[in-house]
C-alpha cells in the first residue's frame, strides 16, 4: 500500500482540466498514482459537482467528456456511507462550509488522505484535515 494518500477536491480537478495555477501538482500526483508511488482518491460528490458545473457552463457533451476523462484516471472512488455522512454533518455543523465540501473533507479525513484543493473554504478545517492548498484564484 502506498505511504502517501491524497484526495482531490473538485477545485483541484478543475485546476488540472482548466490548466489553472497549480495544475502541475495535480498532474504530478496522478503520474505518481499511475506508477503506484501514491494513492489518489476522489469523493463521488466531486463527480456530481464536475458534471453540473460543466453542464451549466459548456453543455451536455462537454460534461459527459469531462466525466469520462476523470473516470479514466488512476484514482480510487470514495462513495459516502453512514459513517462518512455523519462525520461530514459534524464538519458542516461547526464550520462555514458547503454540504459538498463537508462531504469531500470528510472523505479525506476518514480515508487518511491529504485534501488537495484550491478553495479557501477549507482553510477553517486545517486542524482537522491535512490540506495541500494549490494557488487560489485571484479576485478580479
Amino acid at each position: 500500500m502506498p505511504a502517501e494518500r491524497y484526495l482531490l477536491d473538485t477545485s483541484a480537478i478543475l485546476a488540472l482540466t482548466d490548466q489553472e495555477d497549480g495544475f502541475e501538482r495535480v498532474e504530478e500526483l496522478l503520474d505518481r498514482a499511475t506508477s503506484g508511488d501514491v494513492e489518489v482518491a476522489i469523493c463521488a460528490m466531486s463527480l456530481m459537482e464536475l458534471f453540473y458545473i460543466t453542464l451549466q457552463e459548456q453543455g451536455e457533451d462537454a460534461a459527459a467528456r469531462l466525466v469520462a476523462l476523470v473516470k479514466s484516471w488512476p484514482v480510487r472512488w470514495i462513495f459516502p456511507d453512514e459513517r462518512m455522512l455523519l462525520f461530514a454533518g459534524r464538519l458542516k455543523a461547526f464550520h462555514r462550509i458547503s454540504f459538498a465540501d463537508a462531504l469531500i473533507a470528510g472523505s479525506a479525513k476518514l480515508s487518511e488522505s491529504v485534501l488537495v484543493h484550491k478553495d479557501p473554504e477549507f482553510d477553517s478545517l486545517a486542524e482537522e484535515v491535512p490540506l495541500l492548498s494549490l494557488p487560489y484564484k485571484r479576485k478580479s
